[in-house]
């Protein structure tokens, strides 16, 4: 039997789509996202109170476009269709969709024209972000206008009698100033669901999933020391008795400087065991000529399960594995919710090799990371531990531009520490969601002192975000990063220039590979 969710969103294909489900569960609505084509069946086993038709890149009236089981509009539920949302409610219901004269991205002013309960306590004339190439040119019968823009005369429709209602602009992202109040009128006021969605709930109810799907048998959990492993290694800890909890550390020798150590001295702490198992010789071994940057996640993937099931076969009875899969990995490494674009293959997800025996348990595989780590707080974690920067399962490896060998490992370990340290003197850690140093593989002449040098650039990336699937660049003082470039080229022989990253996300990624 599946969990209930209060709102379902149908994912059409937009990369903000996720975008949608953290801003409700954000306002306390338990939100899930399916494929486009979830069978009426599915949906209705779910119970949902609502439906939200995402954005998406197609066109309603392309040859392929993509459709929702026709089930779903006699289901008597509320449905906001949002962009390409809007176009199928349009299309369906008899008005027209065409293609605009030009596309439409970027900001626009919301103009209200209709008091209707979507936009109770929303001001008028606020910041929208548009996103579109087609536009309804024609609202079918029923439908009123209920919001307009200087260049969408049907920025906003609505046909309350049946209780659907269709934006042209994306109300989920971050420039859409109240369109997350939006959302939550949507959720609340128009079909009924309650606040009843928070960690500590999650918590009770992942601890029970985890009992009931382990039973008497043993978990091995891969743990980095990271935010995501943590968060799992202590919920496992909550839900299964020592003998059963098996917490493996695998030193691959792609961590940051002095990481090891950082991760056995936490484990401690928290007084959960921990075998520690150095590999780092399998794991070079592994990489020796690979440049790729999927092959180097594949590889690093199938050896990390290769010295798990080693170590499993040391105990008895051991058939789990634990991973610190989110929500952005699923969604960046494969297709599984609908016609999103595959962006790259997660160590842990799509870099999994097809012998793996172990059954996967991964409580934390539909939260973001921002939850992720009130989850940590909720289960005790220090404040100190949630707050580490995100760091890739594949470590150091995919932040060398090319072949990993242990030159490019110790300059790129070196710099990032000097930039770390930079930060936390200057307090900006904590003002940046995420920061790490990238070797580019690109020497450059140089002079240092009276010598010519032609030696590496490092590129330092600093991000600010919330929950990694968008991201901007971070606006640090000039005087800090001129601080952090001096000491990398002054402290560390071989790299003799530095750069700063100003791309943000999209249509960058996070990290380099």
């Amino acid at each position: 039997m599946k969990k209930e969710v209060p709102i379902v969103v149908l994912d059409f294909g937009s990369q903000y789509t996720q975008l949608i489900a953290r801003k409700l569960r954000e306002s306390g609505v338990y939100t899930e996202v399916v494929p486009y084509h979830e069978s009426i069946e599915e949906i209705k086993a779910r119970k949902p109170q609502g439906i939200i038709l995402s954005g998406g890149p197609a066109s309603v009236y392309a040859e392929d476009a993509y459709k929702p089981d026709d089930g779903i509009w006699n289901l008597g539920l509320p449905i906001l269709g949002i962009c390409y949302g809007m176009q199928l409610i349009t299309q369906h219901f008899g008005g027209e969709v065409v293609a605009a004269d030009h596309h439409e991205y970027g900001k626009a002013r919301l103009k209200i024209e209709d008091e209707c309960g979507i936009f109770n306590g929303i001001s008028d004339n606020e910041v929208v972000w548009m996103s579109h190439g087609d536009k309804a040119e024609r609202i079918p019968e029923g439908f009123k206008v209920i919001g307009t823009s200087e260049n969408s005369p049907y920025a906003a429709i609505a046909d309350e009698k049946r209780n659907i209602y269709a934006f042209q602009y994306h109300p989920e992202v971050h420039h859409s100033v109240e369109g997350t109040h939006m959302l939550k009128n949507f959720a609340k006021y128009i079909c009924g669901c309650e606040s009843t969605w928070n960690m500590g709930s999650f918590a009770k109810e992942k601890i029970e999933e985890i009992r009931k799907q382990v039973g008497e048998k043993k978990v091995l959990c891969g743990v980095s020391g990271g935010v995501d492993s943590s968060v799992v290694a202590a919920l496992l800890h909550e839900a299964l008795p020592k003998e059963q909890l098996v917490c493996v550390f695998v030193d691959q020798g792609l961590l940051r400087k002095d990481e090891a150590k950082q991760v056995q001295d936490m484990f401690k702490m928290l007084e959960i065991d921990l075998i520690t198992i150095d590999a780092k010789k399998e794991f070079m071994e592994a990489l020796a000529g690979v440049s790729d940057p999927e092959k180097k996640r594949k590889a690093i993937g199938e050896k990390f399960i290769e010295v798990f099931d080693k170590e499993a076969s040391k105990h008895t009875d051991v058939s789990f594995l634990a991973q610190g899969t989110l929500y952005t990995d699923v969604i960046e490494s494969v297709s599984v919710k609908g016609p999103s674009k595959t962006i790259k293959s997660h160590h842990n997800v799509g870099g999994l090799p097809d012998w793996m025996t172990f059954e996967l348990v991964e409580p934390l595989r539909e939260i973001f990371k921002d939850e992720v780590r009130k989850l940590g707080l909720e289960l005790g974690l220090p404040k100190d531990m949630i707050g580490r920067h995100p760091f890739p399962g594949p470590g150091l490896a995919i932040r060398v531009m090319g072949e990993v060998n242990e030159e490019a490992l110790r300059l790129i370990r070196e710099s990032d520490a000097i930039m770390q340290d930079v930060l936390k003197a200057t307090g900006y850690y904590d003002k940046v969601w995420q920061a790490f140093t990238v070797l580019l593989n690109v020497q450059s002449v140089g002079v240092m002192g009276d010598n010519r040098t032609y030696d590496n650039t490092v590129c330092v990336r600093m991000v600010e975000s919330v929950d990694g699937m968008t991201a901007t660049f971070a606006h640090i003082p000039h005087d800090i990063l001129e601080t952090m470039s001096r000491r990398i080229i002054n402290e560390i022989d071989g790299i003799n220039r530095v750069v700063y990253d100003i791309s943000s996300k999209p249509p960058a990624t996070i990290e380099w590979e």
